[in-house]
């Protein structure tokens, strides 16, 4: 009797938790809400906070943390961020008036576990898992950044290469095979999220 009280106790815990989770995981900071694109994917258990644009047919994974406060973030049309992600942004200040926002272009994949700090990121890009990008740094189109990297402040990556290393160095110009996945990767998520999205509607 005891372990069925404790059991339904634990259940009306669980799905208390669930719902609070459903309903706090996107919320606004200083009144400024996320504003999202139509036939997106957010997993209940990321957290969107603040003044953050996302455009369509993005996917927001588990476990993703996402803060618009002291300066704004823009996702483009079917990006992927993956599970486990960090995204911030730099305040304004006197040495840095407009403080460093955080872009995401169109088509970028974001593996997991990645830390993307008030930076610049073009279109058709892929974050490996577990890499850093820092403040002030832009990556332009067509670009792989390896698994582990870290691309160290105000460095631009240009359009067309695998970077590699800690810190980050260019290695090679990327195989006609490495440029198309680039995009493939991003119809990937697109379609995953579709199948999460039509078994969340079943």
């Amino acid at each position: 009797m005891l372990f069925l009280q404790t059991l339904n106790i634990f259940l009306i815990c669980f799905v208390a938790i669930g719902a609070f989770m459903s309903i706090t995981n996107i919320r606004p900071y200083k009144g400024i809400m996320p504003t999202i694109g139509t036939k997106t994917f957010i997993d209940n258990s990321a957290v969107l906070v603040g003044d953050i644009q996302i455009a369509n047919d993005v996917s927001i994974w588990p476990l993703v943390a996402a803060r618009g406060d002291v300066n704004t973030i823009s996702i483009g049309a079917r990006t992927n961020i993956q599970d486990g992600t960090v995204l911030h942004v730099t305040r304004k200040s006197s040495s840095n008036p407009l403080g460093n926002p955080l872009i995401i272009g169109d088509d970028v994949t974001v593996g997991h576990k990645c830390m993307l700090h008030g930076c610049q990121l073009g279109n058709r890009i892929l974050v490996g898992m577990g890499a850093i990008i820092m403040d002030g740094v832009i990556v332009e189109d067509n670009v792989f950044i390896g698994a582990g990297s870290l691309v160290p402040p105000n460095k631009t990556l240009i359009s067309g290469y695998l970077y590699v290393g800690n810190p980050v160095k260019q290695a090679r110009p990327l195989k006609e095979s490495e440029a198309a996945f680039l995009k493939q990767s991003a119809i990937n998520y697109v379609e995953l999220k579709n199948e999460y999205l039509n078994e969340a509607s079943n």
